[in-house]
């Protein structure tokens, strides 16, 4: 029997803000921050909706905390990526960079991917899985909260399970507040400094020698089973949506995780999963064959 991701309830829809005082009442700005500027929200989310434990050492807990907006790091059709830079001021001790997934409105998204991913999916509170059903206003808000929990879920299982994934700081409505992959240190050990901002490149973008190439293959594989071993497929694993942090690889976006069970779709979606990552490692020229993944996914999973 594998673990299943139980999905949280879902938190109240506040909506997916462009900047942190968006849909805030003018008489709750704090005239001390800036408009890119707000207080640490670590300790006003909701029991259950923090990071696993134990907690990395960078995780900045003090309600002293403030998190800045430092810019945007990805777009993309359902959700964009914002750099946020969260620490105590006067305190170089309490400093981490933080990479906010913020998924989009109902009336601003283009999810593409809703119909085979979320067959067999289960939504914990009947009232939210009645509205998703007859679409209405509030399901629409619910669907849209309903994708960011199930990546934080995933995330929590994956981080905790030991896979090459960031880890999950907290999630708030629909923005998920995640370890920054940065292109020379994680967000534990940046300084703040310009270049430790830069976040790590593609998979798709790189061109690693073949020891390292190897090593991202097995770690590549190690993390496939890891979800497979949980009963799971990430449904849209790519060269793009994997990291490659100087020797680690880094898988991200995964909203979309599915089980391979309760979806008709699920078995299909992993040999998809497989052929594209096999394709990738060939043009790099290692001789990897899809089907023998496949069947190894398969095996950890049942």
């Amino acid at each position: 029997m594998h673990e299943h991701i139980d999905l949280p309830a879902l938190p109240r829809f506040t909506g997916a803000p462009d900047t942190f005082t968006s849909g805030l009442d003018p008489y709750d700005l704090d005239p001390d921050l800036r408009p890119d500027q707000r207080w640490s929200t670590w300790s006003s989310v909701e029991k259950g909706m923090r990071g696993p434990e134990p907690r990395p050492g960078w995780v900045v807990t003090a309600d002293a905390a403030i998190d800045t907006d430092l810019g945007v790091l990805k777009t993309g059709k359902e959700a964009d990526v914002f750099l946020i830079e969260r620490a105590v001021p006067d305190d170089p001790g309490q400093f981490s960079l933080l990479a906010a997934k913020r998924y989009r409105s109902s009336e601003h998204r283009a999810f593409h991917r809703d119909s085979a991913y979320v067959e067999g999916r289960q939504v914990r509170r009947s009232r939210d899985r009645r509205a998703i059903e007859r679409k209405s206003s509030y399901g629409r808000e619910a669907a849209a909260a309903q994708w960011a929990n199930a990546e934080f879920a995933a995330l929590t299982m994956l981080w905790s399970a030991g896979a090459p994934v960031p880890y999950p700081v907290q999630i708030d409505g629909t923005e998920i507040l995640m370890e920054f992959v940065g292109e020379h240190a994680s967000s534990g050990e940046s300084d703040g400094s310009p270049a430790s901002r830069v976040a790590a490149p593609r998979l798709a973008r790189v061109r690693p020698d073949a020891g390292t190439l190897e090593a991202y293959w097995d770690q590549l594989r190690h993390a496939m089973g890891v979800l497979a071993a949980h009963g799971y497929a990430h449904g849209d694993l790519s060269p793009y949506n994997v990291l490659a942090q100087g020797g680690r690889i880094v898988i991200i976006d995964l909203p979309q995780v599915l089980d391979l069970v309760a979806n008709p779709h699920g078995t299909d979606l992993l040999m998809r999963d497989c052929r594209t990552m096999c394709a990738w490692f060939r043009s790099r020229g290692l001789d990897v064959d899809e089907g023998e993944l496949f069947a190894e996914l398969i095996a950890q999973a049942w």
